[in-house]
């Protein structure tokens, strides 16, 4: 070999070396990733303002922090893209990869929809009802209702259980059962059917429209959800009667969907990433909605002006009566049928055990809380 021939060899492995320590340098370093940042769009159903929108956030926060820049979810309010009852379709299209709602908003397509979140009032709470959601065969079901039956091209969670709903916002207090008779009255999922039965005449109403319908004399009640929400979207500026507890939505929870194809095409570990994050955020809006809901309900009370009475139980009673003819008419759908005996199943023996086994939280309440 001659000189030039050895020095060009050796130049040759001298490149080489440095190439091969470069790459092990770049392995070695903690947090260097080499794949590229997967951007997904998600939309929520709910306005910008509104504290579920906030919820929606939450959840995509923890999407993003635990997918170390792998992947991020940009978050958009509802009407962004689509509007709110519209959410579903544009995931399963692909023209949003997510969103977040509640099925209840699907239940034009299928009633059914409406046991998933908002089911009628036989569980024990909506934490009860996320554990037969994922302990006790509902998600199967739900799977079997969005890929069988509907086949819609999407992937979906439950996650955030809801306090039970308010009866809702009046500008005259409603002491008994005919009054609802008549009402045009807002309200979404199965309580449509539940309030058409007690007499009512029943609008269903995305979020961001229920209080300038309230405003205009389009409709004499309405729902929406809690007194967070219900401050920000401006009910006390409309009606001042505000009535707590009522059996036509006592447990809800909130829907995270994504688009089948983009979901399936994440690799394993940005799946999970999705599904636990879905959990996590659960958790903690349960927490957080335990500072936020008394306070916005007391600011109503002192800076608003706005009464709040308790639901007399002649209504409740109304409304379980009603309930037994809805489900009743209903379970006539095999389907429906079959989620509702699986729920029922749940709740006689969950419920029961609660029931028994936890003392009355009332009475401990007035025991350390009460006037005397």
């Amino acid at each position: 070999m001659t000189s030039s021939t050895s020095g060009t060899a050796r130049r040759g492995l001298l490149k080489a070396g440095a190439v091969a320590a470069a790459g092990a340098a770049v392995l070695a370093t903690p947090g260097v990733s080499r794949a590229q940042t997967t951007t997904l769009r998600f939309q929520s159903t709910w306005p910008q303002r509104d504290i579920f929108h906030e919820f929606a956030n939450d959840y995509v926060t923890r999407v993003n922090t635990l997918a170390g820049g792998r992947l991020r979810v940009e978050l958009l309010p509802a009407g962004a893209v689509v509007g709110a009852f519209q959410l579903i379709d544009a995931v399963s299209a692909g023209t949003l990869d997510g969103g977040h709602g509640v099925s209840a908003y699907w239940f034009g397509k299928n009633k059914a929809f409406s046991l998933f979140g908002t089911p009628p009032a036989w569980f024990y709470d909506a934490n009860s009802y996320l554990a037969w959601f994922y302990y006790g065969g509902g998600e199967a079901l739900y799977n079997e209702l969005i890929t069988d039956i509907l086949r819609v091209n999407v992937v979906g969670f439950q996650t955030g259980p809801m306090p039970t709903q308010p009866l809702g916002w009046f500008r005259n207090r409603v002491e008994n059962a005919e009054q609802m008779r008549g009402m045009r009255y807002r309200t979404v999922g199965l309580a449509t059917d539940l309030f058409n039965a007690m007499g009512a005449a029943v609008t269903a109403l995305p979020g961001g429209e229920i209080v300038p319908a309230l405003e205009r004399g389009v409709i004499d009640g309405a729902e929406f959800n809690n007194p967070s929400s219900d401050r920000v979207l401006g009910f006390p500026d409309v009606a001042k009667n505000y009535m707590l507890q009522s059996y036509h939505q006592n447990t809800e929870t909130f829907e995270v969907l994504w688009n089948k194809g983009r979901f399936d095409g994440l690799p394993a570990e940005l799946k999970a990433v999705l599904r636990v994050a879905a959990e996590a955020a659960s958790a903690d809006m349960s927490w957080k909605q335990q500072l936020r809901y008394p306070n916005d309900l007391q600011a109503m009370v002192t800076n608003s002006g706005v009464n709040v009475h308790i639901t007399p139980r002649p209504i409740l009673d109304a409304q379980l009566r009603a309930w037994d003819g809805v489900i009743s008419n209903l379970e006539s759908d095999p389907f429906f049928k079959k989620v509702t005996d699986s729920q029922r199943d749940w709740c006689r023996r969950v419920s029961a055990f609660y029931l028994r086994n936890n003392a009355s939280s009332a009475a401990a309440f007035n025991h350390f809380f009460a006037r005397r």
